[in-house]
């Protein structure tokens, strides 16, 4: 096992979190009741929501995030906002010396990613990418029981999410949110997490109302073929074209198959059906930020590393240029 790494911080760390949204309200409430942190500013696109947001968790409301990247007070910078803006805002905070954790995906830039990767590695600060589906309940439990249905062949993973009518947000626009598998990039991550290297990836997409700058729907379907020859199909959709949710995650092995709907799941060998407990999906965030502290202060290795993420991007974005082409992408 590697000694651990100490950053030689001290009490409370002082943070400054770029985003307003859901993962970041769930991030300042954290740090807030945390004694170890003290979230010092916000930054954000929207005047008023920006200001509420920094009065709520006493924090300084800035409108531009290069500002609060700048502050020579800050130990660590938050980044929760919009796909296309996590590269630039990561490199900058990395210059300007601070510790950064980006909600996924690093970069929509395979290259950009590995390029910031190594910034962090000359600069000696932690680059944390989040990826709390590793610490949900349902990718627990698949790790769990993978082993019970001895070589697994084929996998089937599909999130189907309607919205009616579909939000005019930026995870609805190409260019802000990025192709979904890479912007959804947890969807990827689960495979390699589970199953390791990829060989080929083929990929199909299709996108509704696009004539606009904001698109009512899209689907994604890719195969993924691994090295140690498992096929697997991931599917990702939302929008208004869709009429019924759906999450089905399905392992088929030698032995048996693994069957999870939602939040249910059970093992199945022949006419045997074994439920299996799923884990609540609540209080990830708030975990996942306290082992970001653990780990700027005492040294606690994280549950996943940014090359692990850096790979499930490099997957994603060969689905995209699969995609693009009508051609099957090796994975080199």
């Amino acid at each position: 096992m590697s000694s651990p790494v100490y950053f030689f911080l001290t009490i409370p760390i002082k943070v400054g979190l770029v985003g307003t949204g859901y993962a970041a309200k769930l991030r300042a409430e954290t740090l807030q009741s945390d004694p170890r942190s003290h979230l010092v500013a916000v930054a954000g696109h929207t005047p008023e929501k920006t200001e509420a947001f920094g009065q709520t968790y006493q924090a300084e409301a800035f409108l531009d995030w290069k500002r609060l990247v700048e502050r020579p007070d800050l130990d660590l910078v938050i980044v929760s906002s919009i796909n296309s803006e996590h590269g630039a805002i990561a490199r900058a905070a990395l210059d300007a010396g601070k510790h950064v954790v980006v909600e996924y995906p690093l970069s929509l830039n395979p290259t950009e990613a590995a390029e910031l990767i190594a910034l962090a590695e000359r600069k000696g600060k932690l680059l944390h990418v989040e990826h709390i589906e590793l610490l949900g309940g349902l990718h627990q439990a698949l790790k769990q029981h993978l082993p019970e249905i001895g070589t697994a062949f084929y996998a089937r993973y599909s999130t189907i999410d309607p919205k009616r009518p579909a939000p005019r947000r930026w995870t609805y626009n190409s260019a802000l949110f990025g192709f979904p598998f890479s912007a959804a990039l947890s969807r990827i991550h689960r495979l390699t997490d589970l199953f390791g290297t990829v060989a080929t990836v083929s990929c199909q997409s299709r996108f509704w109302g696009k004539e606009s700058e904001f698109y009512t729907a899209c689907l994604c379907t890719a195969q993924l073929r691994f090295t140690n020859g498992l096929i697997a199909e991931v599917t990702y959709g939302k929008g208004e074209i869709f009429w019924q949710a759906a999450r089905p995650f399905e392992v088929h092995g030698e032995q048996g198959s693994l069957i999870f709907d939602g939040d249910r799941g059970q093992l199945v060998r022949g006419e045997e059906m074994t439920p299996i407990e799923v884990g609540s999906r609540r209080g990830l965030f708030a975990k996942e930020t306290a082992m970001v502290l653990d780990r700027l202060l005492e040294g606690k290795p994280l549950y996943v590393t940014p090359n692990a993420s850096l790979y499930a991007l490099k997957v994603a974005d060969a689905a995209r240029r699969s995609a693009e082409t009508g051609q099957t992408i090796e994975i080199l």
